[in-house]
């Protein structure tokens, strides 16, 4: 029985060292934002290579979504002879959970594996070793400028996979099913409130990328010098990013909506 509180309190202060430690990395982050932005070239690159090279994903998920939304949404919504409300709710769904929580999962998949595996490559090749020992702070110069061009990156792509998302409920329920087209854009158009709606998915997808940048990077960083050290940490990043998505996703909901 001691033993077993030994080994349970062991594991605490081993995850709470942990958590402090991270804590510490994601303030150093922040601390480091402000110069990587005037190197605004470099902040442009990763956009780049988080965010244009997530596009193909992005855009064929959010359409395959709204495909599969606009067809459940009008079975159901047949039952209660409420059909022409299908524009409405596809797009509160999507603008408000799925565009950015999906958005989130995918870039977390495609995007903070990535930066995972190049960080850790970097450090397995001991090249943040030689930018410290040139007096450069490899989180400075490496780490800040992805944290940004990801926090830019992810409100954009979550933007995008509502937008097709929602054309693709369009081409379902208007263009193959016979729905009303100006019925589908209109009560659309009248009742999502940009603020409260749009603005609260941009508050989140914001809040996403900032998540899965940081998990990402920081797992790069830390990992283990061998191949399979980045391994364990890309697969590290993927659970750690979505799990972190899905609970930050209800608190977020909860505080946003739960008042009229």
């Amino acid at each position: 029985m001691i033993d077993a509180v030994a080994w349970l309190g062991a594991q605490t202060l081993r995850q709470l060292r942990a958590l402090g430690h991270a804590t510490f990395f994601f303030l150093d982050l922040l601390i480091f934002t402000p110069a990587a932005l005037r190197r605004f070239g470099l902040v442009v690159r990763q956009i780049h290579a988080i965010g244009h090279r997530s596009l193909v994903i992005i855009l064929a998920s959010g359409m395959a979504v709204g495909f599969v939304l606009a067809l459940q949404m009008y079975y159901a919504l047949t039952t209660y002879g409420a059909t022409e409300s299908l524009g409405l709710i596809v797009n509160l769904s999507l603008v408000r959970e799925l565009g950015p929580v999906v958005s989130a999962l995918l870039f977390a998949g495609r995007a903070g594996t990535s930066l995972t595996a190049e960080i850790g490559l970097m450090k397995a090749g001991e090249q943040l070793s030689a930018m410290e020992m040139m007096a450069v702070d490899p989180r400075s110069r490496v780490l800040a400028p992805r944290f940004v061009g990801g926090v830019i990156s992810m409100p954009l792509l979550a933007a995008l996979f509502s937008a097709i998302g929602i054309l693709g409920a369009y081409v379902v329920g208007v263009m193959l099913i016979g729905l009303d087209a100006g019925n589908f854009w209109g009560l659309m158009q009248a009742s999502v409130d940009v603020w409260r709606d749009v603005g609260n998915g941009i508050v989140k997808s914001f809040a996403f990328g900032i998540i899965c940048t940081a998990v990402a990077l920081y797992q790069g960083y830390e990992t283990q010098a061998t191949p399979e050290g980045v391994a364990f940490a890309t697969t590290r990043t993927v659970v750690i990013s979505s799990l972190a998505v899905l609970g930050t996703d209800f608190m977020l909901t909860a505080m946003m909506f739960s008042t009229p």
